[in-house]
């Protein structure tokens, strides 16, 4: 066992952020096309981890996307993977959440925590890292500084896909007549009741 203690050593990574079930992330991955290389950053929610204290470690981050579900389990480990940012952090109860899979909108929505990210997000020093940790941010330095850092998965943050499907329930549910007027017409509508009342309250000569 030592010696594949030591193996494993060689390839895990010197610090990987504090993920939890419920986190909020945003996982850079390196994506290779061909002869060129890039960043594709995938943002979601954290629905499983499992592992965690392996080599083997792994996360399924979910999201919607064009109204779609969409999961991705990643490699903690992975060299592919060049970083994992915890954004928010919710409270839950359970380490697969699988019943956001039926849940849209605000039924989907979880309690947010308050966390200390810089913390949870800390890395380890450039000296600790191994030689591959290295080689990655390179990789990563360099596809910044050329600018082919593909952002077009995360471009629609968690909030903004809440707020449209919010928006889209709103459209869908009934509204009653009342709640369709706007505010002029309500001030208007009050008035007229507040004049009427006064008439009738008023001595007939």
């Amino acid at each position: 066992m030592q010696a594949l203690e030591a193996v494993e050593k060689s390839f895990r990574k010197a610090a990987v952020p504090q993920v939890r079930s419920g986190d909020t992330v945003r996982v850079h991955q390196v994506i290779r096309e061909g002869g060129k290389t890039r960043i594709q950053i995938f943002e979601g929610v954290v629905i499983r981890t499992h592992r965690m204290a392996q080599l083997t470690a792994v996360i399924t981050v979910r999201r919607i996307a064009s109204g779609v579900g969409v999961e991705k389990t990643f490699l903690l480990h992975s060299p592919n993977v060049t970083k994992v940012e915890v954004v928010r952090r919710a409270k839950v109860r359970r380490n697969f959440l699988s019943y956001l899979r039926q849940r849209r909108g605000k039924s989907a929505r979880l309690q947010e925590l308050a966390f200390d990210r810089t913390a949870v997000n800390a890395t380890a020093a450039p000296s600790a890292q191994g030689e591959s940790d290295e080689q990655a941010d390179a990789e990563v330095t360099e596809l910044e500084q050329t600018g082919e850092v593909d952002d077009v998965v995360a471009e629609e943050s968690t909030d903004e896909v809440t707020k449209a499907e919010n928006r889209q329930a709103a459209a869908e549910d009934p509204v009653s007549p009342v709640e369709n007027l706007d505010v002029s017409e309500e001030n208007q509508l009050a008035a007229e009741e507040f004049q009427s009342g006064v008439d009738r309250a008023e001595p007939k000569e």
